[in-house]
């Protein structure tokens, strides 16, 4: 966690690799921040992106004693995803449904593209935390009766006691259309079982869903999905170096991963500034990286891919994840002919 009044301390591993005068890709080969007596990331151990105190990591690289951080739980301590879930006692994944409650919504802070929340937030969402509705069904020729943004927390807290719960208690449950709650069982389901093959890479997608035990008739394509969200969480730190090295570049980007029909991994990163060479990038991990024409819809429909031309390049075609500079060379190169 940020400790109150440290959030303006809070660095990444691009910010350090900066004020060493680094190249990040060079920061990362080196792991100085792996050296002993280095000081620990302030961010949670499960975190994607490593979060440090500014204050701590000067004075280690000075040569001083590395002061010790409050350790006493102050109302403005800005938790991440992992630490906001345990507080209540949920999944990170459920919490990414869960976070969409106006209250957190509007709490919200971002420390280094981190999402964060303050602790007086976190523990007044539990103190009011809904629950489960009370509607039977949805009647015939009504909207679903569940907002979209609270689906994913409420779908969780039903798959939380009944890991076999199917698509029509689902529906019987919270009054949404039998596609709507599919939708969302499959969705959780494949987070879970990733989480799970990430912690013991030797099971198989059937494997983790015997594990949780999930019915092999209902996640049939809960079990494409995981191994998609697997690839996509294990691609995800290239792409954030990709993202850091655009920014670097001028571009600002937002990187936004998608899983078209279910079993492949796309990454959509919107180009923004003064002169951006495409409206958007797409990663796609079986043809590596081509720009797009629209930041509205960069994707083709479905899991194709569409073919060269018409604002559509192919770059650095040799590689599926180039390193940065490679890509930013194919980039740019012909835009500037």
């Amino acid at each position: 966690m940020i400790r109150a009044g440290r959030r303006h301390l809070a660095r990444t591993l691009a910010d350090l690799a900066a004020h060493q005068g680094l190249r990040t890709e060079r920061y990362l080969k080196l792991k100085p921040y792996e050296a002993a007596g280095f000081p620990p990331p302030v961010s949670s151990a499960k975190a994607r992106t490593r979060l440090y105190d500014a204050e701590q990591v000067d004075a280690y690289l000075q040569g001083k004693p590395v002061p010790p951080l409050p350790d006493q739980d102050d109302d403005d301590d800005l938790l991440d995803r992992q630490e906001c879930a345990a507080a209540i006692g949920v999944t990170p994944r459920s919490w990414d449904g869960y976070k969409r409650h106006p209250l957190l919504a509007q709490h919200v802070t971002d420390v280094g593209g981190v999402e964060h929340w303050p602790r007086r937030i976190v523990r007044q969402y539990r103190t009011g935390r809904p629950g489960k509705p009370t509607v039977t069904g949805r009647p015939q020729g009504t909207g679903d009766q569940v907002p979209r943004d609270h689906l994913p927390a409420l779908t969780a807290e039903l798959l939380d006691a009944d890991p076999t719960i199917s698509a029509a208690a689902v529906t019987e449950a919270l009054g949404v259309h039998r596609d709507t709650a599919q939708e969302a069982l499959t969705r959780l389901r494949a987070d879970r079982m990733a989480d799970l093959m990430h912690t013991d890479p030797a099971l198989t997608p059937d494997q983790a869903a015997a594990t949780l035990g999930y019915p092999a008739g209902q996640v049939r394509r809960a079990t494409v999905r995981a191994g998609a969200v697997l690839r996509a969480r294990r691609v995800m730190p290239y792409l954030d170096d990709i993202a850091q090295a655009l920014h670097e570049h001028g571009w600002t980007t937002t990187a936004t991963v998608h899983h078209p029909d279910d079993n492949v991994v796309v990454a959509v990163l919107t180009l923004d500034g003064d002169t951006p060479p495409a409206p958007a990038l797409v990663w796609d991990e079986r043809h590596g990286w081509r720009t797009a024409t629209s930041r509205r819809h960069p994707l083709t429909k479905g899991a194709a891919a569409p073919p060269p031309g018409d604002g559509v390049r192919y770059l650095a075609q040799d590689y599926i994840t180039p390193p940065s500079d490679v890509l930013i060379a194919a980039l740019v190169v012909p835009a500037e002919r």
